[in-house]
């Protein structure tokens, strides 16, 4: 069965719609988006997240060009780009998109009309997400290659179209695996979307507070031990610096002081930041974690709040990272690049 949240976003004749994951799965809402521009702005206010974002800006650059199909090619050309970097900034800390929007672009550059620009936007973007598709499989497939069968594995936030990868190769592999999911305060990712998702999918799971993954990893209490720490990462630097959800960084080092192996999974590592200061790191709006899925959850008395949506977690934490081209050593991701998909 296909999860729901594998379905995510559409385009059609009206727009893109995209299903509010913060809302999800108490209620399955969609949001209409009718420019790109409009998609942006669901990305930024946390409509789609994860791959959510990756799936919605291929669809926003396709209604853009769709939206611009009787302009001239220059007014389409750079309705284009001036739509994809809007699509860029709404989470810059993930490079998915703006690589994504580089890549459509490259391919229109011999457009003749505004025609044919949109011929080549569908079949670029449709290439596209094939690709990941195809990359999150082989990330999966890679990963139960490091984690024995009937292990426990512990994972942070929602890795979306790679843990559904890993899950699918897992089954293939013939390897049953017992899930423990961290809620992902403040949006709750780990408990609404992550936790679906594995239900879905028939896996056994067991969800626990943020707070308490240390004392997990640590091997207390009646749980049991964790055999591995699995997330994705949004980013991942060259010199193998891991960023992803705020919390990744706490998990990680409590599973280095307790002998748990972290892997993090990315398509590829980031070829433009050489270093973790080359990263921006999104901070959002500090009211954001004096709520909860839109309930008031902290004091009346209290106005301010700090909510960085990502960290950085140093590679001495990082046991391996999985790519579509292999599983590297944190030090050694760099030569990402200079090998060949198999």
């Amino acid at each position: 069965m296909r999860p729901v949240l594998d379905d995510s976003v559409r385009l059609t004749d009206e727009g893109v719609l995209i299903l509010d994951r913060r809302v999800f799965p108490a209620r399955e809402e969609w949001v209409l988006t009718r420019t790109a521009g409009e998609v942006a702005v669901a990305i930024r206010a946390m409509v789609t997240q994860s791959s959510g974002p990756f799936y919605a800006g291929l669809a926003g650059l396709r209604l853009s060009a769709r939206l611009h199909r009787g302009d001239g090619l220059d007014t389409a050309l750079q309705a284009l780009a001036d739509d994809g970097e809007l699509l860029t900034a709404a989470r810059p800390t993930n490079n998915h998109v703006r690589d994504a929007v580089r890549e459509v672009l490259d391919a229109v550059g011999a457009a003749g009309s505004a025609d044919e620009l949109a011929e080549l936007v569908e079949a670029e973007t449709a290439r596209l997400e094939a690709a990941y598709r195809g990359g999150s499989a082989e990330l999966g497939r890679l990963t139960t290659e490091l984690i024995p069968d009937g292990a426990r594995v512990m994972t942070h936030c929602w890795m979306d179209a790679y843990l559904i990868g890993l899950v699918q190769q897992a089954e293939l592999a013939g390897r049953k695996y017992e899930w423990v999911v961290t809620e992902t305060r403040p949006y709750l990712q780990g408990a609404r979307l992550t936790a679906h998702t594995l239900a879905e999918m028939g896996q056994p799971l067991t969800l626990i507070t943020d707070s308490t993954a240390a004392s997990v990893l640590a091997g207390q209490g009646a749980l049991g031990s964790v055999d591995a720490l699995v997330t994705a990462a949004d980013r991942v630097t060259m010199d193998g610096h891991v960023i992803n959800k705020v919390g990744t960084l706490s998990h990680a080092v409590a599973a280095s002081a307790f002998e748990v192996p972290f892997y993090a999974l990315v398509l590829a590592p980031d070829r433009t930041a050489a270093t973790a200061s080359d990263v921006v790191i999104e901070e959002r709006d500090g009211a954001e974690v004096l709520s909860t899925l839109g309930s008031r959850t902290a004091s009346a008395l209290v106005e301010r709040g700090y909510y960085p949506a990502f960290d950085v977690t140093p590679p001495e934490f990082v046991r391996r990272i999985v790519t579509d081209r292999g599983v590297f050593e944190p030090a050694r991701v760099g030569e990402y690049h200079e090998r060949q998909n198999r």
